[in-house]
């Protein structure tokens, strides 16, 4: 019973670790990384296709993505949804080839960027302790049953409150990762 609980706890918080892993990508900091352009999605044929799935996405230099669409017709239509995006890139089209410079971050917005960056890591430690109150809800609930003892509660709650400590600190740690990397100029 313990042992299943603490194998679905931490399944269910290592989802969270992977979810805020994906979502600090997409914060750009001053280097070109195609995972900046996840979110964006454009019209494709009646249905919203992310940009990675229509084209094929490259790193030219340190500043600046090169999107070659599979389909010639489609570069307005990826153009467009860059623009109208809330990552806040111009692209640039030559022919086929759309470029997208990434801007000098300012100060400003490095400090903004971190605050997001903060947030989305809140939300996930808030995520992580309420997976450990589920975990302890569930150990009382096999105590109700009889399905433990008193002690063994106390010690699923133990190893519940360690697994939820060590995943706060991986947290933590991908935070301050992801600020050094926005204050690196």
């Amino acid at each position: 019973m313990i042992s299943e609980t603490e194998l679905e706890t931490k399944v269910q918080m290592e989802k969270t670790i992977v979810s805020l892993e994906k979502k600090l990508q997409r914060i750009r900091t001053g280097r070109a990384n195609p995972s900046i352009l996840d979110s964006v999605e454009v019209d494709y044929y009646g249905s919203n296709t992310p940009v990675s799935q229509m084209s094929n996405i490259s790193i030219e230099d340190a500043r600046t993505l090169s999107i070659v669409p599979w389909e010639k017709d489609q570069v307005q239509n990826i153009e467009k949804a860059i623009q109208s995006s809330d990552i806040g890139l111009q692209p640039a089209t030559s022919g086929d080839v759309i470029r997208v410079i990434i801007p000098e971050l300012t100060e400003e917005t490095r400090k903004d960027l971190i605050k997001v960056a903060k947030s989305e890591a809140e939300n996930s430690k808030v995520a992580i302790r309420n997976q450990r109150r589920d975990a302890n809800a569930l150990l009382k609930e096999f105590l109700n049953e009889k399905e433990i003892s008193q002690d063994d509660l106390r010690r699923g709650e133990e190893l519940i409150q360690k697994i939820t400590d060590d995943f706060i600190n991986k947290i933590d740690f991908l935070l301050e990762k992801k600020e050094k990397d926005l204050l690196e100029i």
